[in-house]
């Protein structure tokens, strides 16, 4: 009955998986605030979604996307950047598909063939129009009038363009990033003049929504001479680990009604889990949403009943633990070295005295304000730690991996 062909578990940021937990309040803003404005011409900043691997930045815009398309929506695919690629041919080529698809690609309007004809060069240039100083307009003067028009498109269907572009800390061409962020940001704010009923004239905002997301870094590139500009047109949200609770409300259709699956005979059936796997699988992801995925595929796998049982979840468990121990191990190596020193320090401590000073004594540091700015990017970049009077871990997987036996 339970297969690798109907798991509705799936790790992974390339999938939005069947058993959803939590981020209601992200979901919740497009469905609630962002599309709506967007469609009633109300101005409304982009969204920026940072946060440590693991933490599903990324499937999370993907469900966005997944739920605008169903409403009607364009929407691009997930851009993710590599490392070292041109940004510009990326979003310029998906802009050309939008264009396609609002109709633009057949028009005879002079306007939109010239606009049409400088998109499809950066498509294929990019940034290297720039470099090069070629005559005409910058790269993003061009992106930007393309997706004004592709805007006034969807004005007139009543529906919404959603970019979402993805891995934005890969893109460490400064040049590349500035005009790209200028071009989504020009074309969030443009506003066109329409006739309202009576002949009166009035600006709205078109209806484009763009969502970035990425690693912790791509803050630090937004800052300095950019920062102000960006933090007016986009509004970041850092994502930390999902409570315990949103976790047992993913998993309660299993212990009500049954997960609904195939049962290879041409009928339906159900597959159950019993209350302490339910315990066991929220205590061993730790509130990360990959490893929540993991634990329940490997526990799916680990028989073939229809009742998931907590001798399926610690054998399945046992098969991912150093995939898991992987991942986190992955996201404290990545941090510098006076972050990891501290985050190291913090948890060598008991959970009652976690304070800055002592903190701050175990790093051999003289006073504690010179600990000050690596727990401020700590808590405010990265969402590792919370501070306060005393000091806490937010991302539960790394204080388990630092101070226990897990995985």
């Amino acid at each position: 009955m339970r297969t690798a062909l109907n798991s509705p578990f799936s790790p992974g940021s390339d999938t939005v998986p069947e058993v959803w937990a939590g981020r209601t309040e992200q979901l919740g803003d497009w469905r609630d605030v962002v599309r709506p404005r967007r469609i009633a011409g109300l101005p409304e900043r982009g969204r920026t979604v940072l946060g440590e691997a693991g933490l599903g930045k990324s499937t999370l815009v993907r469900r966005i996307a997944r739920e605008a398309a169903k409403a009607g929506d364009w929407v691009t695919p997930q851009l993710r950047i590599p490392s070292g690629a041109d940004p510009l041919k990326l979003v310029a080529a998906a802009i050309l598909t939008l264009a396609s698809a609002a109709g633009l690609s057949t028009s005879r309007e002079e306007k939109i063939k010239d606009a049409l004809e400088r998109v499809q060069a950066v498509a294929a240039s990019g940034i290297s129009l720039t470099l090069r100083q070629q005559a005409g307009p910058e790269p993003y003067t061009v992106l930007t009038e393309l997706l004004i028009e592709v805007g006034r498109a969807a004005l007139k269907r009543g529906n919404v363009v959603l970019i979402h572009i993805d891995e934005m800390q890969n893109i460490t061409n400064d040049d590349a990033l500035s005009q790209l962020l200028i071009a989504l940001g020009d074309a969030l704010v443009y506003e066109e003049l329409v006739t309202a009923p009576g002949g009166v004239q009035v600006a709205r905002a078109l209806p484009i929504a763009v969502y970035l997301t990425g690693l912790p870094e791509f803050a630090d590139m937004t800052g300095g001479r950019t920062g102000a500009t960006f933090a007016r047109r986009f509004r970041t949200t850092t994502l930390e680990a999902l409570d315990d609770g949103d976790l047992a409300s993913a998993l309660r259709p299993f212990l009500i009604d049954g997960w609904e699956v195939p049962d290879g005979d041409g009928g339906m059936s159900r597959v159950f889990m019993t209350p302490d796997a339910v315990d066991r699988i929220i205590e061993l992801c730790c509130g990360e949403p990959f490893l929540f995925q993991l634990a329940g595929e490997r526990a799916w796998y680990a028989a073939s009943t229809n009742i998931i049982t907590l001798d399926h979840v610690e054998a399945g468990w046992k098969s991912a633990r150093a995939e898991a121990e992987t991942h986190v191990q992955r996201i404290l190596q990545r941090l510098p070295d006076r972050e990891r020193q501290f985050v190291e320090a913090m948890a060598g401590l008991s959970p009652d005295e976690r304070t800055l000073s002592r903190i701050a004594k175990e790093l051999g540091l003289k006073r504690a304000s010179d600990a000050g700015p690596t727990s401020q990017r700590l808590d405010t970049v990265r969402g590792i730690i919370s501070r306060g009077t005393q000091y806490r871990f937010r991302h539960r997987a790394a204080e388990a991996y630092l101070t226990g036996d897990w995985p």
